[in-house]
């Protein structure tokens, strides 16, 4: 049992490998910068943050929804950064090695590459804010979906390493959502955003 197990990680980490490589070795001149910069503005949650303090504006379930997220983004990056990244310490990849073009770098963090806790941030937040106004859900979740492969594009993560943040970012929204009514995804929320007769 113990041999397949280590022979599935193995292989699994062999496909990681070679998905990283291809992204790394494909031109996408028109695309590098764009990624680059939507990879740095990600970095400490900015993004969503500035998106949760432009909800927070309107009182209501959209200030709800923008709680929620940042919630969820706390949580989520408690888990990736205090618990991942020390149980699983994945080193980075080799961006040089892989020749990852210029213009897509960004500074290479000093921390464990597993799991990406930008995407895990920002899919938490996605998941949390969507959940309670389902307005923002696509748009939101596009977003997360960018963020997540612009860490892949610009080498600083394993195609693995996002899957894994993903994963992590929704188990940590639900978690959130979950913790009680007041989002508006209950009961109780939504009967007070009900017109009154």
């Amino acid at each position: 049992m113990r041999s397949t197990v280590a022979a599935a990680l193995h292989d699994l980490r062999t496909v990681d490998g070679a998905v990283y490589a291809a992204v790394a070795a494909t031109p996408t001149p028109a695309l590098d910068k764009a990624l680059r910069r939507l990879s740095m503005a990600a970095d400490h949650s900015k993004i969503s943050l500035t998106l949760a303090a432009t909800l927070a504006i309107t009182p209501g379930r959209p200030r709800r929804a923008a709680l929620a997220g940042v919630a969820a983004i706390a949580v989520a990056s408690a888990a990736a950064n205090l618990v991942g990244k020390r149980v699983i310490p994945r080193r980075r990849p080799d961006r040089e090695a892989a020749r990852v073009a210029v213009d897509r770098h960004v500074p290479m963090p000093t921390s464990a590459s597993f799991p990406s806790g930008h995407t895990a941030s920002a899919v938490a937040f996605a998941t949390a804010t969507g959940g309670v106004l389902p307005v923002v859900a696509v748009p939101l979740g596009l977003l997360a979906g960018a963020v997540g492969y612009s860490r892949v594009h610009t080498g600083v993560h394993y195609p693995g390493d996002v899957v894994a943040g993903a994963v992590l970012g929704i188990a940590s929204a639900s978690m959130v959502l979950g913790a009680g009514s007041s989002w508006g995804v209950g009961g109780t929320s939504v009967e007070r955003d009900l017109p009154r007769p």
